[in-house]
Parts: C-alpha cells; sequence; structure tokens
C-alpha cells in the first residue's frame, strides 16, 4: 500500500471499523459499468454515459464519477506500461499477462492481500476454470510493491516429473547457476531465498502435489523474509499452509438483486467477454434476464462463462440460455456423483464439444497430446491421417481458435498454440487407450527425427532458431521422455526415447540443463539393453559427467561404452569414446596421455565425419590441451579452424569457444586487452543458447582478465559469478586442478588490489547472480555504479551523504544500502550522485579510495555535521 495510507492510518487515534464488503458507495456500485463505457469511448459526453447507464441520479454526480474513473483508468494505463518496460528487462521476473481486463475479483483480492500480510504461504484453491492462476496473477501484480526483491511466477503445468520440480523453480527464478559442489538443488534455492522479501507464485500444483509439499515447505523452513502463494486443486497440507477456497462469481450484485446498473461478478464478466467477440454488446433489459439464466447455469464459472460468449457469433443469449439449460440438466441427471462445479464445467466442454465438427473435435483430442502448447508444422505431423489432411488441420485449427479452444501466441516471430489445462485434460479424456498410444508414439518418433535434423543442422547459421526450438518445447520433450522410457513401454519405443538422449550435448546445450540432461541418460541406461543403443547412451553420459567433473563415473561409463560399442561394432561411438577418453584424460591433468587420444579421435574424425560439428569440438579441446603444455602456437591452430569454419558455415557456439581459448592464450601472453575483446566476443555470441557452460567459462576469463587490468572489483565480482554458477552442473572448471590454479592466480592478485574484506564482499556480490545477470554485468549492460557525474563542487556532503558514502566505500550495492538505513534504492541513487559530484568524482572506486580501507566515521572529505 502507498506512504500516505499508512499515514492516514498511523494519525487515527483508534482503529475504524472494517467496512469492507458490507457498504457500497454509488461509485463501488456503478464503477464497472463507467470505466466498460470510458474504454468504449474515451470522448463520451455524460448525457452519452447517463443514457448508457440508464442513469437515474444527479448528473453533477456521474459527471464527478466520471473524470474519477479517467483518472484511475489514466493510472492503470501507466502502470502496465511501466510493467510491460520493466518485464522487457527483466524477463525472469515478469508476470503472466493477459489479453482481457481481469474483473469481478475485487473482494478476493482485498482479502488475499491481507492474507500474505500475515501468512507466510497461501494456497488457492477450486476446481479447474474457476480462474485460480488469473486471480494469483492480479494480486502478484497488486503486491509487487511490498516485496522489494521482486513476485516471482512458476508455472507447473507442463510438468510431470516431481523430481524436477526445483529445476522447474529454477528457471523460473532465473536462477540456473546457484547450485555449488556437492550441494542440492533445494540447498541452493534455501541459500538464495534465505533472507531476500520475494513473493513466489506456484501455479497448477494439484499433480504434483506432494512434491511441492515437500519443496515449500523446506524452504518456508529455511527462509525468513519468504512469502508463497500457490494454486492447486489440492491443499498441499503443510503446517503454515492457509487455504483460500475460491468461490464462483457471483452472479447478483448483493444487496442489489434486481438493480438495473448494477450486476454481479459474474455477469460483468460474461459482457466484457461478450463485447469482446460482439463489439458494442451490453447487458440492458432485453437480456439480463437471460444473462442471468446462463451465469446461473454455470455456476459463475470463469472459464465456462468465456466459452459460452465465444459462441454470441452464431447464438443469441436467449438461445444460449436455452441450450445449456438442456445440457446442464442432462449432464447432472448422468453424473449425480460428481462434483458440481466439476459437473457444471463439463457440461460447458461437452457442449463446446457438441458445436465443433467432427475434425474439430478430431483435432481437439489429438492435439491434447501436445503439453505446454504446439505450431503448425508439429499438429501437421502428428495430428494428420489418410482423411484428415494437413490442409484441413490449418481450417481446424482455426476453428478452435475462434471458438476458444486453442489459445494463440506468437513469440520471436513464431506462432503456437495451446489449450488451457481444463480443455486438454477433457480432450485426453475422448482417447481410447490406442489412440493414446499411437499419438504418443508418433509424438516421440516426430521428436526423434527432429531431434536428428536438427542436430545436423547445429553447425550452421540456424543455431539460435534451433535453440529456441528445444526451448519452447521442453514440456513436449519432457512428457514424451517420460512415457518413452517408462518400463511398461516397449524396447522399440524405448530405445527410440534413449536415442533423443544420447544426441552429445544439444539437449543441455539448448533444451535441459546439464543435470537434467544426466536424469534423462540415467533413465535411458536403465531402460535400453541392445548393445547398440546402450552404448551411444554411456558414451554420452560419459561426456556429461567429464564436463560435470565426475571422474570415476566417466571412467565407469567410457569402458563399458566401448565393450558395448565394440560387440555391435558402432565405429562412430567408438569415435566419440575416444574422444571422450582424451578430454577427460586433459581435465585430470594427464596431458601426456590425452594427447594421443585427442590426436587419434581427430583421425576417425578425418575419415568418417562426425554429426553435429564434434570435429569443431575436438579442435576445442585440443586447443585447450596445447595450450596446457604451453604450445600456443598449436593451440591458436586448432581455435582457428574452429573460426574459419564458424564464419565459412555461419555458426556461433563453436566460435564462442574458440573466442575464449584465443583470449586465453592472449592473457597468457601479456595482452590482457586483447583477451578482453576476445572473451566480451564470445559471451556475447554464448548468451544467445541456453548454455550454461559455455557462458560460466567465459565469464571465469574475463574475471582473470579484469583482475590483470587492475580492475579489481569487477574481477571479484564475475570471479564471484562464475565460481557460484560452475556449481550448477558438477565440480568448478571441469574439475581441473589446472584451471582452478589459473582462477586462483587471478583472484589472488585481485584480492591483493582490494583487501580481503572488500575482496569477498564483491565476490559475495557476484555470487548472488543468476546467469542472465552475472553476463548483463560483465558486458557492462547493468551495473550497480551510476553514470559519471560532472567534476564540479557542490558542497559539503550532508550527514546521510556522508553515512552512504561510508557503506559505499564498504563495497555494498545501492539496495544494500537501501536496506540497510531503511530508504528505497532510487533514494540511494540520488544520495551517490550527489557525493561523487561533491567530491568531483566518477566512479563509487574512488570513493572508497578515498575513505580508505577503514571507511569509518571520520572521513577525509568537507563536512557539513
Amino acid at each position: 500500500m502507498s506512504r500516505n495510507t499508512v499515514r492516514r492510518a498511523l494519525a487515527l487515534e483508534s482503529a475504524p471499523g472494517d467496512r469492507r464488503g458490507t457498504q457500497r458507495t454509488l461509485y463501488d456500485a456503478n464503477e464497472s459499468a463507467i470505466k466498460r463505457e470510458l474504454r468504449r469511448d474515451p470522448e463520451i459526453a455524460v448525457r452519452d454515459l447517463a443514457a448508457a447507464l440508464e442513469w437515474e441520479h444527479a448528473a453533477s454526480t456521474l459527471a464527478k464519477y466520471a473524470a474519477r474513473a479517467r483518472t484511475e483508468l489514466t493510472a492503470e494505463a501507466d502502470s502496465e506500461r511501466s510493467e510491460a518496460t520493466a518485464a522487457s528487462t527483466s524477463p525472469h521476473a515478469s508476470l503472466p499477462r493477459f489479453a482481457t481486463s481481469f474483473v469481478g475479483r475485487d473482494t478476493e483480492v482485498a482479502r488475499l492481500r491481507s492474507l500474505l500480510g500475515e501468512h507466510r504461504l497461501v494456497t488457492i484453491t477450486g476446481p479447474g476454470g474457476i480462474g485460480k492462476t488469473r486471480l494469483a496473477s492480479h494480486v502478484g501484480r497488486e503486491v509487487r510493491r511490498a516485496f522489494p526483491d521482486g513476485v516471482r511466477f512458476v508455472g507447473l503445468a507442463g510438468l510431470l516429473s516431481p523430481e524436477l520440480i526445483s529445476q522447474a523453480v529454477f528457471e523460473g527464478l532465473g536462477l540456473a547457476g546457484r547450485d555449488q559442489q556437492g550441494e542440492t538443488a533445494e540447498e541452493a534455492l534455501l541459500e538464495h531465498l534465505s533472507d531476500r522479501h520475494i513473493l513466489l507464485i506456484l501455479d497448477n500444483c494439484e499433480h504434483l502435489v506432494d512434491a511441492c509439499a515437500d519443496l515449500v515447505h523446506l524452504l518456508l523452513q529455511g527462509t525468513t523474509n519468504l512469502r508463497v502463494l500457490t494454486t492447486s486443486r489440492e491443499v498441499l497440507a503443510v503446517p503454515e499452509e492457509f487455504v483460500f477456497a475460491l468461490a464462483p462469481l457471483q452472479v447478483s450484485a448483493a444487496g442489489e438483486e434486481r438493480s438495473a446498473a448494477a450486476v454481479g461478478s459474474a455477469l460483468a464478466l460474461f459482457e466484457s467477454r461478450a463485447d469482446a467477440v460482439l463489439s458494442g454488446f451490453r447487458i440492458d433489459e432485453s437480456n439480463r434476464e437471460a444473462v442471468r439464466r446462463v451465469c446461473e447455469h454455470l455456476d459463475g464459472l470463469p472459464l465456462a462463462i468465456e466459452l459460452a460468449c465465444a459462441r454470441l457469433p452464431v447464438l443469441s443469449v436467449a438461445d444460449l440460455a436455452e441450450r445449456l439449460d438442456h445440457r446442464l440438466d442432462l449432464l447432472t441427471t448422468g453424473n449425480r456423483a460428481a462434483a458440481t462445479r466439476h459437473r457444471s464445467l463439463a457440461a460447458t466442454l461437452d457442449w463446446s464439444h457438441d458445436l465443433c465438427t467432427s475434425e474439430q473435435q478430431l483435432l481437439w483430442k489429438r492435439a491434447s497430446i501436445f503439453t505446454d502448447g504446439f505450431d503448425l508444422a508439429m499438429a501437421e505431423e502428428i495430428c494428420t491421417d489418410a482423411d484428415f489432411t494437413a490442409v484441413r488441420i490449418l481450417d481446424a485449427i482455426m476453428a478452435l481458435v475462434g471458438k476458444s479452444i486453442l489459445i494463440r501466441e506468437e513469440r520471436g516471430g513464431a506462432v503456437r498454440f495451446r489449450m488451457l489445462e481444463t480443455i486438454r485434460e477433457y480432450g485426453q479424456g475422448h482417447l481410447d487407450q490406442d489412440e493414446s498410444r499411437d499419438l504418443h508414439r508418433r509424438l516421440l518418433d516426430w521428436i526423434n527425427g527432429k531431434v536428428s535434423e536438427l542436430v545436423a543442422a547445429w553447425p550452421g547459421p540456424d543455431q539460435v532458431r534451433i535453440n529456441a526450438w528445444f526451448r519452447a518445447n521442453r514440456a513436449n520433450l519432457r512428457s514424451s521422455l517420460k512415457w518413452a522410457l517408462e518400463a511398461q513401454s516397449d524396447i522399440a519405443v524405448r530405445r527410440t526415447g534413449a536415442e533423443v538422449v544420447s544426441e552429445p550435448w544439444f539437449l543441455w546445450a539448448g533444451g535441459f540443463s546439464v543435470r537434467e540432461h544426466r536424469l534423462w541418460l540415467d533413465r535411458a541406461a536403465a531402460a535400453v539393453t541392445d548393445p547398440e543403443g546402450r552404448g551411444r547412451v554411456l558414451a554420452t553420459m560419459a561426456l556429461v559427467q567429464t564436463l560435470q567433473g565426475d571422474r570415476h563415473g566417466a571412467a565407469v561409463s567410457l569402458d563399458a561404452a566401448h565393450r558395448l560399442a565394440t560387440d555391435a561394432g558402432h565405429v562412430e561411438t567408438l569415435d566419440f569414446v575416444e574422444h571422450t577418453r582424451g578430454l577427460a584424460a586433459y581435465f585430470a591433468g594427464e596431458a601426456e596421455a590425452a594427447e594421443p587420444l585427442l590426436l587419434s579421435a581427430l583421425e576417425r574424425y578425418r575419415e568418417r565425419e562426425p554429426r553435429g560439428g564434434l570435429r569443431s569440438a575436438l579442435d576445442v579441446h585440443l586447443g585447450m590441451l596445447y595450450a596446457y603444455k604451453g604450445q600456443a602456437d598449436e593451440s591458436r591452430r586448432h581455435y582457428a579452424e574452429v573460426q574459419e569454419r564458424g564464419v565459412t558455415s555461419g555458426e556461433r557456439w563453436f566460435r564462442a569457444y574458440a573466442e575464449f581459448g584465443l583470449g586465453a592464450i592472449a592473457l597468457a601472453e601479456g595482452d590482457s586487452d586483447r583477451a578482453h575483446q576476445m572473451a566480451l566476443d564470445g559471451l556475447a555470441m554464448i548468451r544467445d543458447f541456453d548454455d550454461e557452460i559455455g557462458a560460466t567459462l567465459i565469464l571465469d576469463l574475463l574475471g582473470w582478465v579484469e583482475s590483470v587490468r587492475g580492475h579489481g572489483e569487477r574481477a571479484a565480482v564475475l570471479i564471484g559469478s562464475a565460481s557460484k554458477l560452475w556449481g550448477a552442473f558438477g565440480k568448478q572448471l571441469y574439475g581441473s586442478n589446472h584451471w582452478v590454479q589459473v582462477r586462483e592466480r587471478y583472484a589472488a592478485a585481485a584480492e591483493a588490489l582490494l583487501g580481503e574484506p572488500r575482496y569477498t564482499r564483491l565476490y559475495a556480490d557476484g555470487a548472488a547472480k543468476s546467469v542472465s545477470e552475472a553476463i548483463g554485468f560483465a558486458l557492462e549492460e547493468v551495473s550497480d555504479q551510476p553514470a559519471p557525474a560532472a567534476r564540479t563542487s557542490a558542497g559539503p556532503l550532508t550527514k546521510r551523504e556522508q553515512e552512504v558514502a561510508n557503506l559505499v566505500a564498504q563495497g555494498l550495492s545501492n539496495k544494500e544500502i537501501a536496506a540497510r538505513l531503511v530508504l528505497s534504492p532510487r533514494t540511494i541513487e540520488g544520495h551517490v550522485e550527489h557525493v561523487l559530484q561533491k567530491l568531483c568524482l566518477t566512479s563509487r572506486t574512488q570513493v572508497a579510495q578515498l575513505i580508505g580501507s577503514a571507511a569509518g566515521p571520520t572521513a577525509p572529505w568537507p563536512s557539513a555535521g
């Protein structure tokens, strides 16, 4: 709430009575109707507004209310623009945005705001389609100012595996790099959330309720300021939980059952959604009773109302009411055991289904196989048959979008479609066992072919698009792999699933985290038994284990993969095993053993060009090996080959690693400026991908470069970021003692520049950053430092400015200073700017140097105190 609200409350001698929900002013009763008309025509005259509302009160009163509503609408628009700007620069902090207005939940919003102040965990529960997600998102937007560290929304509808909940929360929070060596995902979450003021919204928990309950309970027990808002059809049943049962929308306004001007929230929602499909629709005396009947028979369920309104282009409200009367009565009679609200929603969906053509019904149930969306090409591949052709698929999709069965979304120029979970579940209910199995198999085969196609295209100009495809289809990949690798699946299905996960890197480089890729590899290794398929899985497992620094696990996997590939006569796997053995030996510090293995793999690759650019990967690894051995020219030659190959093909991913390698050579040779530029170029390339390993490797190099250049503050932050991010997928720097020693040498130089206390503080600042935050800092796109101030003295420091300057000298960020002094970060920014201006300085570093390492209250500057 605003400070003025607090000031007014503190001025009262005693607490006022709580009149929320018990007294409604004339403006309260007419606010939504007035705003509706103003949205339609912002310049509407008062007399026209009165006619539209059937206003029976003074015109001057209506004029006053219209002015108030215009002011509120302007403020709402400004707030939405501000949030849109913030969301564009902070993708992990954004809440879902909806194309339609939020209607009819004012009482619930006020209650939830109050509950979040009193309880650390609130669960919004209710049947599907009642509006839990929409309400949670709106509340999150309303209370965002009360949570200085943000409101984070994590949707779980597309997640099927309980063990991946922590990973989903990582992705939702933007904390892909928060894990440390030996630390579980839950421990890393606890460390990050321990003292942050965050509201975490977990949406659609019902299908993972036990795992959600365990994680939420753990987080609440291990943190102090975290608040959690969940939506679920089933309560979590943990001690901290306050259950908020969401009721249907009211059909009539309280105390005004038949008022012409005031309607219940269900009717207001109907009017809003009807206006969207029939421009100019409004509830009046001619249709009010029919609308009321529709809303009553739909039990005020928002989803049911929205689906009903989608039929208005072909039905009058009276026809709609009549048809719903018949369908609801029929369904209630046939299924008395079901909950009332579920019967009502099922009736609406049954009725919507019956209004579809046979082809639209067919697409509805077949498209329900997709988790979290699909594109047109996917529908044409998976949902067609000899009679239901691709051309007819397009028509059916267009019809289902028009009927609000499918939701159209456009991201980055690509159009996808998805169903609300309730609608998708309804479609799946119309699939028999054979149909479901056939669609799962078709989806799996298509994914396998698609992954194989994308692997072949990877060393080319479409890498960013390929990465985007993996990102958009994570949920489909997960659900398909889960189905394929289950114990009851047949041998051929399990082998196909194993083929998907055994491509050398393309899941962890674009689709999943390294740890999740290993999870699927573990499952595939347990599911397949044929020598060729199992050998491929274990060879890829060995690479992942090598990158994680798990030398023992990699050795075991390599031996098994070699044995199986030999038995199967699969030379491609044997080539890759040789490559991975050499890489593992190099990371273990065994350069003399690694060199012949890697050179042997190079000869194999020259004879049989491997898929997916493995030749470039091998050149990168040879470049690293020769740099380690001090053979800079030989190292440069291999990196240059990767660069030339990349320029010719248009690929960027391998080139990013080559830029890292050449930057490391330049640093070793004393050319820190060149090293800095090459590292920046590599980081700019790698950021387009979801490759946490490559990004972290280059961040580490940048930290070393900044140390050599004398920028101790930036070095400490970057080394802190990289050190923490490595823990997301394994041991530090591949578990290589050589690389760890290199980092320690540069870290020690930075610490000598800053002193141990300041280095430690800045290192911790870096460790608190996510991958995207660290990249932004490294590329100097974001910074805690204000813009350089003019070098003109503006007088002595005030007492508050002295206080701020002391904390700047101690290495605290603006946000930390704001928390220490109980001020807003924006206020602190202003104080820092004044300090720099008055002291004729240009950076925070110079403030620290002026004060000295002690940074006490007797600072050497002009004082106003």
